[in-house]
C-alpha cells in the first residue's frame, strides 16, 4: 500500500516514513503544504499522513483543496490537539485527527484501521489474489494453496508489489526503486537474487508457477493457463 506523509519536521518524518517502510508501506513525502497538495492529487494513494503546521499553506488548506477532487483516506496530525482543532479538521474531510506527540505504534494501528474502513469491502483492500496465492496486506501474511509462506520484510514487499501490478510487466529498475527506494544501476543484481529467494517460496513447491522473467524486460506475477 502507497501512503503519502506531510510532514515539515524532518526528524519526525524520518521517524514516520521508517516505521512504516519496517511495515511493508511505500511511502513518498512532502515537507510543505503546496507540494503535498500537488503529489495528492496528481497520484493515487491508499491514504495520507497530513501534519497540520506546514509551510506555503497549511494542512487544513490543504485537506480543504484535497477534498474538492479526492477522497483519499486522511489522517492529520497536530500539536495543537484541543477539540476546536479536531472538530476543525473533521468538518474538513479528514478521517482521523492523532495530536502530538504521539506513539508510531499508535500510528500505525490508526492508519491500518483507516484502511480497513476505506470501503464497505475492506477484503477487496487488504487482500490481494493471485491464482491460488493470497496476500494480506494488513496481516503480513502469504498463503497459497492453503499453506503459509514466510517471507522476510524485503521478499513481501517485493511480492506485494508484484501482486498490485498483477499482469505488468515490472523491470528491474522500477522494482529497485520501489522496495529498495534506491536509484539502482540496470544490471545490479540485488533484484535478481531476490526473484530468485521468492521463487524458491512462492513457486518452487507449485506445479503451477506464477512469477515469471520476461526476457530483457523484467518480471511479472500472473496466473498463465
Amino acid at each position: 500500500m502507497k501512503i503519502l506523509l506531510v510532514e515539515d519536521e524532518i526528524k519526525t518524518s524520518s521517524y514516520i516514513t521508517m516505521a512504516l517502510r519496517e511495515q511493508g508501506f511505500v511511502v513518498d513525502t512532502a515537507h510543505d503544504g503546496r507540494d503535498g497538495l500537488f503529489l495528492a492529487v496528481e497520484y493515487d494513494y491508499d491514504a495520507i499522513i497530513l501534519d497540520v503546521m506546514l509551510p506555503v499553506i497549511d494542512g487544513y488548506e490543504m485537506l480543504a483543496s484535497l477534498r474538492e477532487s479526492k477522497r483519499t483516506p486522511v489522517l492529520m496530525l497536530s500539536a495543537r490537539g484541543s477539540l476546536d482543532e479536531r472538530v476543525k479538521g473533521l468538518r474538513l474531510g479528514a478521517d482521523d485527527y492523532l495530536p502530538k506527540p504521539f506513539s508510531l505504534t499508535e500510528l500505525i494501528a490508526r492508519l491500518q484501521a483507516l484502511l480497513r474502513r476505506r470501503s464497505m469491502d475492506s477484503y477487496d483492500i487488504a487482500h490481494l489474489q493471485v491464482h491460488d496465492l493470497t496476500i494480506d496486506l494488513l496481516a503480513r501474511r502469504v498463503i497459497r494453496d492453503g499453506n503459509r509462506i514466510d517471507l522476510t520484510q524485503k521478499e513481501f514487499a517485493l511480492l506485494s508489489l508484484l501482486a498490485r501490478h498483477q499482469g505488468q510487466v515490472m523491470s528491474k529498475m522500477m522494482i529497485a526503486e520501489q522496495v529498495w527506494d534506491m536509484n539502482f544501476d540496470s544490471d545490479a543484481n540485488v533484484v535478481e537474487v531476490a526473484i530468485k529467494r521468492l521463487r524458491t517460496k512462492v513457486d518452487a513447491p507449485w506445479e503451477v508457477k506464477l512469477l515469471h522473467t520476461v526476457r530483457g524486460m523484467g518480471y511479472v506475477l500472473e496466473f498463465r493457463d
